[in-house]
């Protein structure tokens, strides 16, 4: 008997020992780390000619095994799996994988990366390819056309990229000369937001000009076509004399008058010649071309424009057949700004009530106060008096300040003593001239 109660107590203790053992006593696996998923070059991956290889890389930890998939543009279906290769890290693991993308390939892609472990793990993201822009130098040129030797000429054009403008990227004018058979560079200029750019250059030599844009990571290089400059040798001097811009200072609006002597070698004067009048307004780099005139016999000129802003002031000579091109001294004029306009006001929709009132009981106030808005009138906020006159009085006399709401919506109130006008008055202030609203009369009975 003795046994057999042992026998029972041995087979408790070997089921307590396999509960304790049983796995819902463990901690959950844990699922593997795993970073984001780097591509290289980073997207967009932009496709020229040839089809372009990307690389996918990312890390793991606590994964025997990982995986990738990507999945096309408008792929419904489960993604294409990616041979990675592994490589160690520490504790971490580091899977890469490649991928060749060309002209079909463009569109949205998606990817998936899986890390397996006691767990499972993964991170997924999307990315774009996109074709290389076509780009396109139009409109180019190169003027003056037949120059004397050292003259300024201006080259411009226009690039686009599919057909749109392609502004804030580099264009480099190159330069051919006649008898070689090879372009260098000469300067280097930026497109503005339409597209456009454009330098000031001297001619040396006979020859060809050309834009040329060399592309970026984004879009294909181009070629403008050329453009031939005849140089002559021999060309003459010449310069601007006594250039002046007046009065100084004026007033915004005013004309302002501009003068001077254009000569050539020997400095005689030189007729029949264009001179450009170009400004450069105060904290700015640029002249820009405002007005001209042709000289006269003894090569003067005069030109006048309305002034609108501080600045300098110059005149341009861009040569002639040869005759170089020259510049006159720069003269600083100060345009006087007019003070900002005010705005018309007015008092509506005024009314003091109830009338009549009891003595000593309150009597209400109220109104609106507008502006002219370029011709619309909108509520305004401001600070209104009002004002009384008693009946058989000559002049009115102050009672209290009250201000209008945002909406020009106005109230107040007083005690009633006497009868008499009322009415709303606006001084004005910065932004708005004053007004007066109309006068209200009322009986206070006893």
């Amino acid at each position: 008997m003795l046994q057999r109660i042992r026998a029972v107590v041995v087979v408790l203790a070997m089921g307590a020992g396999a509960l304790a053992l049983s796995p819902t006593a463990h901690a959950a696996a844990k699922a593997p780390d795993i970073s984001k998923v780097d591509i290289s070059p980073g997207p967009p991956i932009v496709v020229f000619d040839n089809a372009v290889t990307a690389t996918f890389t990312f890390t793991t930890k606590g994964a025997g095994k990982a995986e990738l998939q990507l999945k096309a543009p408008g792929d419904m279906s489960v993604g294409t799996p990616v041979e990675l290769t592994s490589s160690s890290h520490g504790l971490w693991t580091k899977w890469t994988g490649k991928k060749a993308f060309d002209a079909k390939s463009i569109g949205r892609w998606s990817y998936l990366a899986i890390a397996h472990g006691d767990g499972e793990n993964s991170t997924k993201g999307a990315f774009d390819v996109k074709k290389a822009l076509d780009t396109k130098i139009v409109d180019f040129d190169a003027n003056p056309d037949h120059v004397a030797k050292g003259s300024r000429i201006r080259v411009s054009g226009q690039l686009l990229a599919e057909g749109k403008a392609y502004g804030g990227q580099s264009v480099t004018v190159t330069f051919r000369e006649k008898g070689t058979d090879a372009y260098r560079h000469i300067t280097k200029v930026t497109t503005a937001g339409n597209g456009a750019f454009a330098a000031s250059v001297t001619a040396e030599a006979t020859g060809w000009w050309r834009a040329e844009f060399d592309g970026n990571a984004v879009a294909r290089g181009s070629v403008s076509d050329t453009d031939r400059v005849d140089v002559r040798a021999g060309a003459k001097s010449s310069r601007i004399i006594r250039f002046d811009a007046s009065p100084e200072p004026v007033d915004k609006g005013d004309r302002l008058e501009f003068s001077g002597i254009l000569q050539a070698d020997g400095w005689s004067g030189l007729g029949g010649q264009r001179v450009a009048i170009t400004f450069r307004a105060d904290g700015s780099d640029r002249w820009e071309y405002v007005t001209s005139d042709v000289t006269s016999r003894s090569g003067r000129f005069w030109a006048s424009t309305s002034a609108q802003t501080s600045g300098w002031w110059r005149a341009e000579f861009r040569g002639a057949s040869g005759i170089r091109g020259s510049v006159s001294d720069g003269d600083w004029v100060r345009v006087n700004q007019p003070p900002p306009s005010k705005a018309d006001s007015r008092l509506i929709k005024f009314n003091a009530y109830p009338e009549p009132v009891k003595r000593g009981k309150y009597l209400k106030f109220k109104g609106k106060l507008q502006i002219d808005d370029d011709g619309f009138w909108e509520g305004y906020q401001g600070k209104v008096r009002l004002y009384f006159k008693p009946k058989g009085a000559d002049s009115y006399q102050y009672v209290k300040s009250t201000w209008s709401t945002g909406s020009g919506n106005l109230y107040t109130k007083v005690k009633a003593w006497k009868s008499g006008y009322w009415k709303f008055v606006f001084r004005g202030d910065g932004d708005a001239y004053g007004d007066t609203s109309r006068r209200d009369y009322v009986r206070v009975k006893r």
